[in-house]
């Protein structure tokens, strides 16, 4: 089961792990992902679920959008306040060659020039939004980069994603450790060299699961689970939505839709679901825009 598990540990530490192998693998599915494009719109997933769920306003959302200047173009993730996402990138099936290592070169992917951006919407007029450059492109160190300049909390932030050699996610996830203020020194060293010394995130999720990786993490510390939230992949779209984008759209061009006389097909980016609006639809719609303006 796809979750989010949260820990405290003593009075200065906040974790989360977050593990979303069947989450990952839908959205994969869905965009026709190169082993790439899945690492890292995998790795956006999981730091937008991890961020959405910590909102507490029920109709909040949270959006992840990145674009470094690389051949994948934007990489887009949104959350809800459960910690359900939905995304997709521009070009899925970009999968340039490995790194020496062997890795998945992801900052290759995505780039290094632009922004990482977060739009936190809690219902208000206006949403919250902050960006920051990009530090590498692999999307974990960019979030890290994030936090410390956006919410002034020093933080330690894991992705990963696993793609078996058939191109289907193996293991997805990762953890966020964020120190509260006054964490001594002595604290933070100890925190740091455990990351350090982990076993790579993604064997620990596959091999032992997410409650190994509080287990590596948090080694020498007194710490306790305190939430457990299932998430998944879930997209908001509806005829609805579709029909409610379109009635915004000049008249004069709902005119000239209606006047090519075809069924039009509307494509939902997040999940792929087809919608099509036929000339009957539109005039019901440009009707209805009338009659709120009357």
């Amino acid at each position: 089961m796809d979750r989010i598990l949260r820990a405290t540990a003593g009075e200065y530490i906040k974790m989360a792990v977050i593990t979303a192998r069947e989450t990952v693998e839908h959205a994969r599915e869905i965009h026709r992902c190169s082993p790439t494009a899945s690492a890292a719109l995998g790795r956006t997933l999981c730091a937008a679920s991890l961020l959405g769920e910590a909102m507490k306003e029920e109709q909040a959302s949270l959006t992840i959008r990145i674009n470094g200047g690389g051949p994948i173009g934007s990489v887009v993730a949104v959350s809800d306040h459960e910690g359900c996402v939905r995304g997709y990138v521009d070009h899925p099936s970009v999968d340039p060659p490995r790194r020496p290592d062997g890795k998945l070169n992801v900052g290759a992917a995505v780039g290094r020039d632009g922004l990482l951006t977060v739009s936190r919407d809690i219902g208000l007029k206006e949403p919250y939004i902050g960006s920051v450059e990009l530090v590498s492109g692999e999307i974990a160190e960019d979030l890290t980069s994030y936090l410390l300049a956006s919410d002034q909390v020093p933080s330690a932030c894991a992705l990963g994603v696993l793609v078996d050699t058939d191109g289907s996610i193996k293991a997805a996830g990762g953890f966020l450790v964020q120190l509260m203020p006054g964490a001594p020194d002595d604290l933070i060293g100890r925190l740091e060299d455990n990351i350090f010394m982990m076993d790579q995130l993604t064997t620990v999720l596959n091999e032992d699961g997410d409650e190994a990786v509080f287990a590596q993490v948090l080694k020498g510390f007194d710490y306790h689970l305190v939430a457990e939230q299932p998430i998944c992949y879930r997209c908001s779209c509806s005829r609805e939505r579709v029909e409610g984008a379109l009635s915004v759209i000049d008249p004069a061009e709902l005119e000239e839709m209606i006047a090519e006389d075809r069924v039009f097909t509307i494509d939902c980016q997040f999940c792929g679901k087809n919608y099509s609006i036929t000339p009957d639809d539109l005039r019901r719609i440009l009707e209805q825009r009338k009659e709120k303006i009357e």
